[in-house]
């Protein structure tokens, strides 16, 4: 006759499961697997002397997760321990037994709901023991689960890398920005699902396309409760500090709990940054990416309409549309099933979808294929046809004259959606994936789909200004030129040149100007201004050459600054305005980090910092911060004071590794010339080798 079971304790046996799952740098202590594969649990019981087969019978296990676990919305399940299991569903199998213990594999499918769940084994109708908690998380290892990943260097690079690098600055100066994704801090995962909980259809949690909806409105809608925030007005202390963004930990958990401060307007990107750490911390491939030049706000029109005056300031007339120095997005990998065969792979997550009279969580953000975004597949989704415009829209340059007039003026074609860049898979070089995104420029391709394109939405009648219309031409041509940085230890060189190739002499006046620019596009102030008056002979070529000292431009400049420079000729027989601009990154004074590139773990490093002052004015108030994970606890802070023209800052720290494998140190400058000079260096940590 049969005995009943009594379970005395259970074993997940945490860390083989998330050796085995891909979590072990999760947690040591929680299980935390991925749907789709198995893992092991060892059930501990009273003796039991015989009966095995029918006390099989009786028992069954029950997997449940969310507020109110329910049958109905599949987040309850119960589920009997076999001798063999079903793959294909929920299941058990005793794979060993003895007297005092059953070694259980538990398989969850592929499309299960991800969330914590609590484990219960049902030993009769009323009889129930706990025999523990459990993460389940997406599994992109598994060829049936949605956000499955065929390359092992991808999987590892787009899921498991920790450290990350966002690329910032301009199109011709690329400048990349170390950023800690932390996905496998427990407490992202934690306050991941603490963001879903904002969600009541916890039965799609099984939907990547609708888990990744949800997080992408949460993250990144303004109009909602958002990470990003407008900063209020802060003294110069407080605004020195505002920029200081270096992982995504730290922002959602200040953000989930009210504490701290907000990401300000000035700093959009960042929520990129954190919205690829949630995405990873859940199972989903992500990485973030950065589009130079594009164009924002087009409705879906092919033209973005640019109006300047005679000194080259941008005017306030027409501020819907504009061109963006950079836009920084988040992409991640699944199969969409939802729509037409081949549109799986990479989506890129927007949320600029807005539907009225709606309070639908969903629907200010959308998934769009990127392929669709190249095709210029507009029936897709309501954003693809302003997707596609940001990468290949036209730019037109208006002049707004003294009396008013608003002319066209003569300037050289303005290519948008350029160098669309992302890290490297298994290094830290910058990919360019624009091929992904469009057609190359000039190609017959892109000619036959802009006119595709054009065609579609005047049928649909949503074509408004003046898509694809003919560059201007007149009888000069200018031309400028210039370094693509602005170095704040030097001067450099800006060349304005015209060319006459007509038989007659042209006397135009010439206004070059500096300004400063958000990353949005949108002008800060003007830091330089010089006009000329010339004539340009008949077949000549000439060219005006400036040369510009730095110190005309140490204003504190802030985070990531960009200037533009332009050049406005107006020449007023016949009446036309020649256009020319160029956007240069200022690039701060170079770090120097000297660490070995292979340590042994639990032994002191010492790694010494340089950074030279080139510049005219002493660098006071310095102060250098160390960071890293598995390298520092924590964040440590150097005052160094101040260093004169010509001396160098120097300063040697030393730290213990604590976590072996490939781990980054990144080091920040800080004083009263710059701000947020940052460099960084990649440590191999090994286990040290044993005695001999």
């Amino acid at each position: 006759m049969g005995q009943a079971l009594h379970s005395k304790s259970c074993d997940l046996q945490v860390a083989r499961n998330n050796e085995e799952h891909h979590t072990k740098d999760i947690s040591s202590r929680r299980l935390v697997v991925r749907r789709g594969q198995p893992f092991t649990i060892t059930l501990h019981i009273h003796p039991v002397v015989r009966g095995f087969f029918q006390i099989l019978k009786k028992v069954t296990l029950v997997a449940q997760t969310g507020k109110q676990p329910s049958k109905t919305n599949k987040t309850k399940v119960k589920f009997p321990i076999t001798s063999q299991g079903n793959p294909k569903w929920w299941s058990a199998a005793v794979e060993d037994r003895d007297f005092c213990s059953w070694t259980i594999s538990v398989t969850t499918p592929a499309d299960a709901i991800i969330g914590h769940y609590s484990l219960l084994l049902r030993a009769s109708r009323r009889t129930e023991y706990l025999l523990g908690h459990f993460t389940l998380l997406f599994n992109p290892w598994e060829r049936e689960d949605a956000v499955f990943l065929e390359n092992e260097a991808q999987r590892r690079e787009y899921l498991l890398n920790q450290n990350g690098l966002i690329y910032l600055g301009t199109s011709d100066c690329i400048q990349p920005q170390p950023w800690d994704f932390g996905q496998f801090e427990i407490n992202v995962i934690d306050l991941s699902l603490n963001l879903l909980e904002v969600d009541k259809e916890v039965n799609q949690w099984s939907n990547p396309v609708h888990v990744t909806r949800v997080l992408g409105t949460l993250l990144n809608d303004r109009k909602k409760k958002s990470i990003l925030t407008t900063p209020q007005t802060q003294d110069s202390w407080d605004m020195r500090f505002l920029y200081k963004r270096r992982g995504s930990l730290p922002i959602l958990w200040h953000w989930l709990t009210g504490q701290g401060r907000q990401v300000p307007d000035g700093q959009g990107w960042v929520l990129a940054a954190v919205t690829c750490s949630v995405l990873r911390s859940l199972g989903i491939p992500a990485r973030v990416i950065t589009i130079f030049d594009s164009a924002q706000d087009t409705k879906g029109d092919l033209t973005v309409n640019e109006y300047y005056d005679e000194d080259g300031l941008q005017t306030g007339e027409n501020q819907g549309s504009r061109i963006c120095i950079f836009q920084v997005s988040t992409e991640c990998w699944m199969a969409r099933p939802d729509l037409p065969p081949g549109y799986g792979g990479w989506q890129i997550v927007d949320s600029s979808l807005q539907k009225e009279g709606r309070a639908d969580v969903l629907v200010t953000c959308d998934l769009v294929p990127v392929r669709a975004i190249k095709e210029g597949a507009l029936e897709l989704s309501p954003v693809v046809p302003a997707l596609f415009a940001s990468l290949n829209a036209s730019c037109a340059v208006w002049m707004k004259g003294r009396n008013g007039t608003v002319v066209r003026a003569d300037a050289s074609p303005k290519y948008v959606g350029n160098n669309i860049s992302t890290k490297g898979v298994g290094g830290d070089r910058c990919e360019d994936i624009t091929q992904n995104y469009k057609c190359h420029e000039g190609s017959p391709q892109k000619r036959e789909l802009l006119e595709k394109v054009w065609k579609e939405r005047a049928e649909a009648g949503k074509i408004n200004g003046l898509s694809l219309s003919p560059e201007t031409s007149g009888p000069l041509y200018m031309l400028l030129d210039s370094s693509s940085c602005l170095p704040l230890d030097g001067n450099f060189e800006l060349a304005v040149k015209f060319f006459n190739y007509t038989s007659e002499e042209r006397a135009v006046e010439l206004v070059i100007g500096i300004q400063a620019m958000d990353y949005n596009g949108v002008t800060k102030a003007q830091l330089y201004k010089k006009k000329l008056s010339l004539t340009i002979q008949e077949n000549e070529v000439r060219t005006i050459s400036t040369s510009l000292s730095s110190s005309q431009f140490m204003q504190s400049p802030p985070e990531n600054s960009i200037l533009r420079l332009t050049a406005v000729a107006t020449h007023t027989d016949p009446e036309i305005s020649y256009f020319a601009q160029q956007d240069i990154a200022i690039c701060k004074p170079q770090l120097t980090i000297e660490v070995p590139e292979m340590v042994s773990l639990h032994e002191p490093v010492t790694a010494s910092i340089y950074v030279q002052n080139k510049l005219d004015s002493p660098m006071e108030d310095c102060v250098i911060t160390a960071f890293g994970r598995g390298l520092i606890y924590r964040e440590r802070c150097y005052r160094l004071g101040s260093v004169r023209p010509g001396n160098s800052l120097y300063c040697q720290i030393q730290f213990t590794p604590t976590h072996v494998g490939l781990q980054r140190l990144t080091v920040e400058v800080d004083c009263n010339m710059f701000q947020n000079l940052i460099g960084y260096k990649n440590i191999n940590v090994v286990m040290p080798l044993s005695p001999a």
